[in-house]
Formats: structure tokens, C-alpha cells, sequence
């Protein structure tokens, strides 16, 4: 294989920039995590509720990380990570909340997510979030 071979089948980084969906009802926090992500350069949308983000998933959008909430209105994280699993996407979900007991906790990473974080969340623990999931970004 010639060098031009080998440099035609690795990915092109900039082809392949990661994408994120933040699943958050509180603004202040839609924010933050919007902050952290586009600081890596880390496109994103946001979403307010679980059932908004199944309803992304449906309309054929599709995302490289999750950060999901855990306690939203209408459909919270636990809910639409099962639901999101349920429907066979394969996205890594890193689940972020406030407050979970040890019960809490191990329910929702059996819904089906990758990680966990209590917020508030900084630029190490969505480094370590990324590193953990084998995102690579450049810092």
C-alpha cells in the first residue's frame, strides 16, 4: 500500500467533526454544556425534554453523544434513554444530573447509558466523558 493509499483511508477530522445533543429543561444549564461543547469545537443542538429528543431521533437526525438529564418533565432521562435504546440508536448517552442516589444511578445506566456525571458539568469531566467514549478532539 503507497503512502497516498494509507492517507486516503484514514478519516479526515475535519470531515468527521462530532456532534452532540444536549437533553436539558434548565436554560442555565442548555448553556453551559452548549459553552463546553463548542469550546472543543463540538457541534451541537439542544433540546428540552426526553420526548424532544426522541422526536430528533425520528425525524432522522442523528448524534455522536447524548448529554441527557435526568430529571425533566414530560419524558425524563431514564425514559428516553430506554426509549432512545429501544429504537436501536447507537449514540453514546452520558448521563448528567443534579442529585441521584446510588439507586437512581444504577437505574439510569441500566437504561442504556455509556456514562455518568454529576453537574455541574466542566471541561475535565466532558474530557473525561469524551476519553472514556473514545472521542478524540483537539484541545
Amino acid at each position: 500500500m503507497t503512502r497516498n493509499q494509507i492517507a486516503e483511508e484514514l478519516p479526515n477530522l475535519a470531515e468527521s467533526k462530532l456532534t452532540a445533543l444536549v437533553v436539558d429543561d434548565s436554560f442555565v444549564n442548555q448553556t453551559i454544556h452548549q459553552k463546553l461543547l463548542n469550546r472543543l469545537g463540538i457541534e451541537n443542538d439542544v433540546v428540552t425534554n426526553g420526548k424532544e429528543a426522541v422526536d430528533v431521533y425520528c425525524s432522522g437526525r442523528n448524534y455522536d453523544l447524548i448529554l441527557m438529564d435526568m430529571d425533566m418533565p414530560i419524558m425524563n432521562g431514564i425514559q428516553a434513554t430506554k426509549r432512545l435504546r429501544e429504537m436501536g440508536i447507537e449514540s453514546k448517552i452520558a448521563g448528567v444530573t443534579t442529585r441521584a442516589n446510588e439507586g437512581e444511578k444504577k437505574e439510569f445506566m441500566e437504561a442504556g447509558l455509556n456514562d455518568f456525571q454529576e453537574k455541574p458539568l466542566t471541561i475535565s469531566k466532558l474530557l473525561s466523558i469524551l476519553h472514556k467514549l473514545n472521542f478524540y478532539v483537539q484541545t
